[in-house]
């Protein structure tokens, strides 16, 4: 996309994140691009602020972007958190600009995943939730949120992969609300109230939740990301840095 080549940093990916991530993107879907650009050491080592984050909105009529980075800093720091966000820009499938760095952090996301992000995740989907109680008219897309953000906590808990797709996810779920819900959706009908009262949905949502809550409790994930590890992801900035 042109927003990528008119980076003013250099960019060592770029890939789509919101709607077209979780599979239920609609016609008129803004275009949300994630990634992670590199501070030329001028900004890193002098005294000036450093532009970690580089957003850029616009909308030409045709296409609404989104264009959120971070620099390889930030993105590494927040990677060595629970922070489930970071992890789904780095792996999505949809990736419009890589590079050999892109292929290295990739190689090293199984390592750095432990049993806490299932909190990301907890606390994800139960803001959507409160969210959605306190609208007079409960609509489809925080509804949405709420589901894909538990089944993605659930799945990454018991087979220690991010997977962000709803559709995908729910052919392990088998909930036949959710098809209905995403074909809702991709119709361009997100903002419309749901076609059913917010209770039909919540003890399908009360079920889930008590999933994951298990799933952090009897999975295979470390409770931390090890020190070698860390270390790695340190020398991946270092590298990083400076070969640009």
């Amino acid at each position: 996309m042109s927003a990528a080549q008119a980076h003013p940093y250099p960019l060592l990916f770029a890939t789509l994140s919101g709607a077209h991530l979780y599979g239920f993107a609609s016609p008129d879907s803004d275009w949300d691009l994630r990634g992670v650009h590199l501070l030329p050491l001028r900004e890193v080592l002098g005294l000036g602020t450093r532009n970690e984050t580089h957003e850029l909105a616009r909308d030409d009529g045709t296409v609404e972007l989104d264009l959120v980075t971070h620099d390889a800093h930030k993105f590494a720091r927040l990677l060595l958190t629970r922070n489930g966000y970071v992890l789904e820009q780095l792996l999505s499938p949809h990736v419009i600009q890589t590079t050999a760095a892109h292929a290295e952090l990739v190689a090293l996301a199984p390592s750095v995943l432990t049993r806490w992000h299932a909190l990301h995740y907890l606390g994800f989907t139960a803001n959507q939730w409160k969210l959605l109680e306190k609208e007079q008219q409960p609509r489809l897309k925080p509804l949405l949120y709420a589901f894909r953000t538990v089944l993605t906590g659930i799945h990454l808990m018991r087979s220690g992969e991010i997977e962000a797709n709803l559709e995908w996810l729910n052919t392990e779920a088998g909930l036949p609300f959710l098809a209905d819900l995403i074909a809702l959706k991709r119709g361009e009908r997100e903002n419309e109230p749901l076609p059913e009262p917010l209770g039909m949905y919540r003890p399908a949502y009360v079920t889930l939740l008590r999933q994951l809550e298990a799933a952090q409790e009897t999975t295979h994930l470390p409770s931390e990301v090890a020190h070698d590890v860390q270390a790695a992801v340190s020398d991946w900035v270092v590298r990083a840095r400076l070969s640009s």
